[in-house]
């Protein structure tokens, strides 16, 4: 399924972060915490101004960036968990 988020909405995919034992405990999934580094997937056009000028987003399809914890809507499309959320509520674009 094809999804293109509308306005300044953004489609992304939290990534996982990397498992660190310590002391040999190993903390359930159901006990982690949600990763804030995610991955975007589609972007909408961009933000419509009162006078009906076409802003554009800062970010593109495929740039990594840090979300809060809780942001967004969480939604499933074909078996994936996603999170659509306006550009305002990304806190930073990651450069690697």
């Amino acid at each position: 399924m094809k999804v293109h988020p509308l306005y300044d909405r953004v489609l992304l995919k939290r990534l996982e972060e990397q498992e660190v034992k310590r002391g040999g405990i190993i903390i359930p999934d159901s006990a982690k915490e949600k990763p804030q580094e995610a991955e975007i997937i589609e972007a909408g056009k961009g933000r419509i101004t009162d006078e009906g000028k076409l802003i554009a987003l800062a970010v593109k399809k495929g740039d990594h960036v840090l979300i809060g914890k809780y942001s967004g809507t969480e939604v499933t499309i074909d078996g994936v968990e996603l999170v659509i959320i306006h550009e305002h509520e990304i806190l930073a674009i990651i450069e690697k």
